[in-house]
């Protein structure tokens, strides 16, 4: 017997509590700067760029995932992240993140199809602005089982207007 069935309208609720709700009173005293743009070298979000003002970011790019093992799956990725409960004493510091984005499938079974990724993970603000994120995605796309996957990914941020406006 299952106790919940995941549905697209239950995924779209969770999505938006994730995304709009939840981090607005996370990040209240938030100490996140201004401006940030990252160059996304490894996956998460996707290899590509991402532009963050205050506490949310949009991001676009190339995303490569194993959904089965040793096949891997394209994708093209863009999406809004929110960002919330900045940790530690940095200028920049780590933070919990949860975001929502729209993926094109680029070949296998998720070709020429279009799909909705919900991710959520953390930052680790390694040294500068290298940063290392872990999470993990939930990948729903009409006629595929609902898959999950770790998302692992490496970036480096610029930041502008560091000091809180």
């Amino acid at each position: 017997m299952k106790l919940f069935k995941i549905t697209s309208s239950s995924i779209f609720f969770f999505a938006f509590f994730g995304l709009f709700l939840a981090p607005k009173g996370l990040s209240a005293q938030s100490r996140l700067s201004t401006n940030e743009l990252s160059i996304n070298a490894f996956r998460n979000p996707s290899i590509g760029l991402e532009y963050r003002y205050h506490s949310v970011s949009v991001h676009a790019g190339y995303y490569i995932t194993n959904l089965e093992p040793d096949i891997t799956t394209k994708f093209l990725k863009a999406g809004l992240t929110a960002w919330f409960l900045p940790l530690g004493q940095k200028e920049n510091p780590s933070s919990f993140y949860a975001g929502a984005s729209y993926l094109r499938g680029l070949n296998r079974e998720y070709k020429d199809q279009n799909a909705l990724g919900l991710e959520a993970g953390f930052r680790w603000m390694i040294w500068e602005g290298l940063n290392f994120r872990i999470g993990a995605i939930a990948l729903v796309a009409k006629g595929h089982d609902v898959k999950i996957n770790p998302t692992p990914g490496l970036s480096y941020s610029f930041f502008f207007n560091s000091k809180n406006q």
